[in-house]
């Protein structure tokens, strides 16, 4: 076990989710994050938040969800089940560098989010999959958290160096504090005939 110092300073990368106990026999259900879904278990011991492991792949089979896994590890099915929804790590220096118009979703967080008529929309806490598009979670100028779909139509320019992504989103998607009121069909026609 890590002691607390070095945890702390563990750069780790979120690349798949424990979906909860296989059978009766010690497997374990895994949702991979990464692009080449078998990717998640070549990096070496999937971790905790804290780097701890969690489990290291002995074998692996696609499944409809995602992966049954064979662990190194021994769990039982209990163990397994209240584990479902916990978060997989590696340490990102296991991960390959990404190419120059790639970047891994932690590479986002903490970044100012602009509209492209120049409102600040947020600050990136977190990108989430949830089992359709990507969702970025905002922290708006006023402090309300909200989601904005991670789509390239959403958010069509990401600057991970300038740590700033440009959105032109719908402005349903945004809390009413960042909105832009339209003026109604009654307001917009104050001409005199």
């Amino acid at each position: 076990m890590r002691d607390e110092q070095s945890k702390a300073s563990l750069d780790l990368v979120v690349v798949a989710q424990i979906g909860g106990a296989h059978g009766v026999r010690g497997h374990v259900r895994v949702r991979s994050f990464t692009v080449v879904a078998e990717d998640c278990f070549a990096y070496g011991p999937l971790l905790d938040e804290n780097g701890d492991v969690i489990f290291t792949a002995k074998s692996y089979q696609e499944n409809k969800d995602g992966f049954v896994v064979w662990p190194v590890e021994n769990r039982q099915r209990e163990e397994w089940m209240a584990m479902k929804g916990v978060l997989l790590h590696v340490p990102r220096n296991a991960l390959p560098e990404p190419e120059e118009d790639e970047f891994y979703f932690e590479d986002l967080i903490g970044s100012k989010v602009v509209h492209e008529d120049g409102r600040e929309l947020g600050q990136v806490l977190n990108v989430h999959n949830f089992g359709a598009d990507d969702l970025l979670e905002l922290k708006s100028p006023h402090g309300t958290d909200y989601m904005l779909p991670f789509t390239l139509e959403i958010i069509p320019k990401v600057d991970v160096k300038a740590q700033l992504l440009t959105a032109k989103p719908e402005e349903q998607y945004l809390p009413d504090a960042l909105r832009i009121d339209e003026p109604d069909d009654d307001e917009a026609d104050t001409s005199e005939d």
